[in-house]
């Protein structure tokens, strides 16, 4: 998934806590990750996303993520929710 599905999702959440939370809830439908993010930060949630099948997008930067989901700060990752 492109990050242009970020930009234009009706719900998403920011961070590593907030995505995190939708990953184990069970909430988020795609997780977006930036490539200059810490190891330890990104690693587990990656691991959770692997177990789960949840699809993971590498963004280039933290920068450029926290633009996508329209934030004035970089964004380590992401998650696009699930529409209920």
């Amino acid at each position: 998934m492109d990050i242009d599905a970020l930009k234009q999702a009706r719900q998403i959440v920011t961070g590593t806590k907030q995505t995190t939370k939708a990953i184990t809830t069970e909430k988020a439908q795609h997780v977006f990750v930036a490539h200059d993010a810490a190891e330890h930060i990104v690693n587990p949630v990656l691991e959770v996303c692997k177990e789960r099948n949840i699809p993971v997008t590498l963004v280039d930067s933290m920068e450029e993520l926290g633009q996508a989901c329209g934030i004035k700060v970089k964004a380590a990752m992401a998650a696009i929710l699930q529409e209920n």
